[in-house]
């Protein structure tokens, strides 16, 4: 008995497999092993056709497998992870009818606005505890004006992991998570928001059935389990963006307890179990996997656009030909806290919804061309990172969140001493390593959802804990003095000082 699990990425699908006795991976693999391609026909638009998504899916279960050595009559369960915000568009045959306009479009942004205005701010940050921003409303809203032929022909709106689950089942369902990411969902009355359905013009038979996050949401079809090598009747028993499931996959589920991620962009996700908001919608706030309406648990995302983009940009630049990113962790090691002075702004990936969608693009401040060299901008750039999730992390707080534990998985930017000793100087707050991945919480999830498990503590109880770092007194003093210094750049670079 084994457990699927996927999670469907904008660069890539990766499927794991996981022992649930040992709760170890078994079989990994992920693909497209390149990039997977991102069409972007105008300027801010950037869209990914479902089909490839399966496509990708159909292959890396295939590969996981066949590295796992088990038969596929063995998996028990499937749990899939999505990228969040996408919009997938079905007809009556379920076919897709045009690419999905994924997270990073920024196409519906003036949709969002005026919404915000016209319904009302305040009903907004009570009801949907956010602006409609950018996300999945609005750009179904763009298709509406723009493509109304697509629009007449929509049978059903999905989210990228809901189009995998039609896929797999042949049935179309979603979640209240998936729609509270999509500023469908009014958290005050338990439904789905009908400010959001009356402003825009949306019919409500647009969206699918809804089904609680953990339990069984369908059954594999024979001809999909002939294609992958399963067997048919598997339940599909877990679906979750792919932040809330990264948290999950780290056993976040409780105030006081926080994920992180640094990729190429970077998320803190912590977990409130108040229906708060920021005011200023500079952070996003989502049902989380426990969420109901009688123990309220909200995801509160913070998100920096311009994270591990912006170490590469500084290898790329500064570092020799054939520098590894151990190399640049070394090299940034061999200056002091606080970077000889040096300050990074790491805002150089477009609009930060945290600076209130303000474009300031990447600064440098303090550089002395006499006494700084590429140690400096390397360890700056890294202290920088840091310092803009500490500035987040105080919007959090005051939100009410407060942060007892950081989670992290030890991938990507998180495989830097300095990333990590910078963060837990800076907050005062204990960081946690752990060897996992989205698909390996994905898997444990559909445990808990097929009744393996009896709860997630029991699904991630299993995880390996590779490394403790804690906040070291007079280090964490000098973090809090550079922070400082960086914080009063920023203000000066948004007219706040």
């Amino acid at each position: 008995m084994y457990l699927l699990g996927c999670d469907i990425g904008c660069s890539s699908v990766k499927v794991s497999i996981i022992d649930p006795e040992s709760g170890e991976a078994i079989g990994v693999d992920c693909y497209p092993k390149e990039e997977a391609p991102i069409v972007a026909v105008h300027p801010g638009w950037a869209e990914q056709n479902p089909d490839d998504w399966w496509l990708y899916f159909e292959k890396a279960v295939v590969g996981a497998l066949r590295k796992s050595g088990i038969s596929g009559d063995e998996i028990s369960a499937i749990g899939i992870a999505y990228q969040m915000h996408g919009l997938v568009m079905v007809d009556k045959n379920k076919n897709v009818i045009r690419p999905s306009i994924i997270w990073c479009d920024s196409r519906a942004v003036t949709y969002g606005e005026r919404a915000f205005h016209a319904i009302g701010e305040e009903q907004c940050l009570s009801h949907l505890l956010n602006s409609p921003g950018n996300f999945t409303a609005s750009k179904l809203a763009w298709v509406k004006e723009y493509e109304p032929e697509n629009y007449r022909a929509i049978y059903k709106i999905m989210f990228p992991g809901d189009y995998i689950a039609m896929r797999l089942t042949g049935d179309i369902i979603t979640t209240v998570p998936g729609l509270s990411e999509g500023i469908f969902w009014d958290f005050q009355t338990d439904t789905l928001s009908q400010d959001i359905f009356s402003y825009f013009g949306f019919s409500e038979d647009m969206i699918p059935t809804v089904v609680p996050t953990f339990g069984v949401q369908g059954e594999l079809l024979s001809s999909v389990a002939a294609e992958l090598g399963l067997k048919k009747g598997i339940p599909i028993t877990y679906r979750a963006g792919d932040q809330i499931n990264n948290a999950l996959s780290l056993n976040v589920l409780n105030p006081g307890e926080v994920a992180a991620t640094a990729g190429l962009s970077g998320v803190v996700y912590g977990v409130n179990s108040q229906l708060k908001c920021d005011p200023l919608s500079r952070v996003n706030t989502f049902a989380h996997v426990n969420h109901t309406k009688e123990q309220p648990r909200l995801g509160a995302l913070l998100c920096v656009n311009g994270v591990g983009i912006l170490n590469a940009w500084v290898k790329r630049t500064i570092a020799p030909a054939g520098f590894t990113y151990d190399q640049l962790n070394d090299l940034a090691a061999t200056v002091p806290i606080g970077s000889g002075g040096v300050s990074i702004l790491p805002f150089g990936n477009g609009a930060e919804r945290m600076l209130q969608n303000k474009q300031i693009d990447c600064a440098v401040f303090g550089l002395n061309f006499n006494t700084h060299g590429a140690a400096h901008i390397a360890r700056a750039a890294q202290e920088g990172i840091v310092f803009a999730f500490k500035y987040g992390m105080e919007i959090m707080g005051e939100m009410g969140i407060d942060i007892d534990v950081i989670r992290v998985c030890n991938s990507s930017m998180f495989q830097s001493p300095i990333l990590k000793e910078a963060l837990a100087g800076v907050t005062g707050t204990l960081i946690e390593v752990y060897d996992t991945s989205s698909a390996e919480g994905a898997a444990k999830a559909a445990g808990v959802g097929a009744g393996i498990y009896s709860s997630p503590q029991e699904a991630f109880a299993s995880l390996r804990r590779l490394e403790e770092v804690e906040p070291n007194g007079l280090k964490a003093d000098r973090y809090c003095g550079a922070f400082d210094v960086w914080k009063d750049c920023l203000n000066k670079m948004i007219g706040k000082s």
